[in-house]
């Protein structure tokens, strides 16, 4: 907090001062999301875009910049805010075998992934690295290739782990044929996430790495069990997802939600950290006009950071899935309109 004194005097001599304490707010980042991580360089021309959200597997032998993506070079190197979420999740790679690659003169093996997440009953279950498996260190070597790659890019990004601890866990996780339940699988996840920033802490990182993990934040206990004043402590983002699924879903109210859970439960250290909205979007099928609805967003995040809890420091809009812009034209036309303005500008 910064203060301006004045003060003023007559021809008499006699003086009065006043002084008034002002913070300076910076604009929020308005960023955005092309379904499969597709350039969007397009879709993004004309507009106050200024953060871009892509998805990883540490499985992949393309983390960064991923495999045909030499435009997210171009952009991070133009000053966008690159959010990358990398995943234990396992996609990008040709099978779910283990693998055995050197990364700068050291040689790996990485057994295959024994965890699979995202339970639902009906659904097939994804196969991810296990967090016993990072824990006992042998998922070293994914991180490492990973790093090797990040370093080659000459910007630094946010690490955003995993893309929602909270859809992953909802319905138990099972790790080497032993099942954990939702708030078992939040603690494991914990240890992991904390091992995981540690390895990357202890290395060189190019310069403005941040770290975040990622929640859905459609759940209060696991929002909670998640959040660790110990694990937070080694962040610098909180992070969870918007989405309007409703005709009665509001911006203020969907986007107020996970924040009240934030600042009636979770400690100092994690109310101290800003908040990166890695995903928003509103469903078509319940809200048929999206582009009236991303009108209202600019005033519901400029009421948001001026309430008591944390800042809302970036909101990347999710052009895929429940956030599908349909019609394409008029969503974007509305997401340009409403990074223009305040609290965006």
């Amino acid at each position: 907090m910064a203060r301006v004194t004045v003060t003023v005097r007559d021809f008499t001599g006699q003086t009065a001062s006043a002084a008034v304490d002002y913070a300076i707010t910076p604009p929020v980042l308005g960023g955005y999301y092309l379904s499969g991580n597709a350039d969007p360089t397009a879709d993004m021309a004309g507009g106050n875009f200024r953060s871009l959200t892509q998805y990883r597997s540490f499985a992949d032998s393309y983390v960064f910049p991923g495999y045909n993506r030499p435009w997210l070079v171009t952009l991070g190197r133009n000053g966008i805010q690159v959010n990358m979420v990398l995943e234990l999740k396992h996609y990008g790679a040709a099978d779910t075998g283990a693998q055995t690659f050197t990364v700068d003169g050291v040689r790996y093996v990485v057994p295959a992934p024994a965890m699979t997440i995202q339970q639902r009953p009906g659904a097939v279950w994804p196969k991810a690295y296990g967090y016993g498996q990072v824990l006992a260190g042998q998922c070293d070597g994914l991180f490492a290739r990973a790093l090797s790659q990040y370093r080659t890019m000459g910007f630094g990004v946010n690490i955003q782990l995993a893309s929602e601890l909270d859809t992953d866990h909802e319905f138990g996780t099972t790790e080497s044929g032993r099942a954990y339940t939702w708030a078992e699988s939040d603690a494991r996840a914990v240890q992991a996430m904390t091992y995981i920033v540690n390895w990357f802490r202890a290395k060189s990182l190019p310069q403005n790495t941040t770290f975040s993990v990622g929640l859905g934040g459609f759940d209060r206990p696991c929002f909670q069990r998640t959040h660790p004043e110990s694990l937070m402590s080694r962040l610098d983002f909180l992070q969870w997802n918007v989405y309007a699924t409703s005709a009665s879903h509001t911006a203020l109210d969907r986007f107020r939600r996970t924040k009240d859970w934030a600042v009636a439960d979770l400690g100092p250290v994690a109310l101290s950290r800003p908040v990166l909205i890695a995903e928003w979007g509103v469903r078509v099928a319940e809200i048929p006009d999206q582009a009236a609805w991303i009108a209202t967003v600019p005033p519901a995040i400029a009421r948001l950071n001026a309430e008591r809890g944390p800042f809302i420091a970036r909101t990347n809009y999710f052009n895929s899935g429940w956030g599908t812009l349909s019609p394409r034209a008029a969503g974007l036309a509305a997401l340009r309109a409403a990074y223009a303005r305040p609290p965006y500008v």
